[in-house]
């Protein structure tokens, strides 16, 4: 059962682990130019919540490398020190793009909620598989009892359901936080034009790992269903 499953994760795996090498590559390439406006990833982050009326958000310094995110549920932008120190437009890029989540939350944009709704869901679906691998290591007997094999592949299915839900949901999030953080360092002149085109580059190429994340669970999803159907 887990064996067309194992080679497509491996798959994925490895086209994903091709997508994040390229990124961290643009990353150091683009963290090497002193930003022209001379602004730091956390003044940009500032400065952008600032122009959009959002004072209740707060920055934040966390460990780590491309560790950078939002936290809608206590209001964060979380900036790697690399990003939150930084002065380049790698650093004005992630900064920006982690305010534009923050802007979607205060607009309350549809797909960001339609994400967190999805957020306690995915939890315990993952918890969920993961019992049921864990059975099927040690115990996968039990699939083989009558009655049993069907209702696990629909719990399977079900489960790669919301997780392909979640991963495509999450897609026009991340599409729609970079597009506001491009429009707003174009508006506000914080980067040159030349300095545009390494921003919107290197989001770019962040955004392609959440593409890779999604086809990947699409794919499983297929192929439980194959497994379902008796198709190839």
């Amino acid at each position: 059962m887990y064996g067309g499953a194992l080679l497509i994760g491996i798959v994925f795996f490895i086209i994903s682990m091709i997508a994040s090498s390229i990124l961290k590559r643009k990353f150091r390439k683009y963290s090497k130019t002193w930003l022209s406006s001379g602004l730091s990833g956390k003044e940009i982050a500032r400065q952008m919540l600032a122009d959009h009326g959002i004072f209740d958000v707060e920055i934040l310094c966390v460990p780590g490398q491309l560790t950078d995110h939002y936290d809608p549920t206590n209001k964060t932008v979380n900036l790697s020190p690399e990003v939150y120190d930084g002065v380049n437009a790698a650093s004005a890029a992630v900064a920006a793009h982690e305010c534009g989540h923050a802007v979607q939350h205060a607009q309350a944009y549809s797909m960001l909620s339609l994400r967190s709704a999805l957020v306690p869901i995915q939890n315990v679906s993952s918890r969920i598989m993961n019992i049921i691998v864990m059975v099927g290591m040690f115990g996968g007997f039990y699939f083989a009892t009558p009655g049993i094999w069907p209702i696990i592949i629909y719990t399977i299915i079900a489960i790669y359901g919301v997780f392909t839900l979640f991963s495509f949901v999450t897609l026009p999030v991340e599409f729609d936080a970079s597009r506001r953080a491009l429009l707003w360092m174009s508006q506000e002149r914080v980067v040159t034009q030349e300095e545009q085109g390494w921003a919107k580059d290197a989001l770019k190429w962040a955004a392609m790992t959440y593409v890779i994340a999604a086809l990947g669970s699409l794919a499983t999803l297929l192929y439980y269903i194959s497994l379902l159907t008796g198709r190839d």
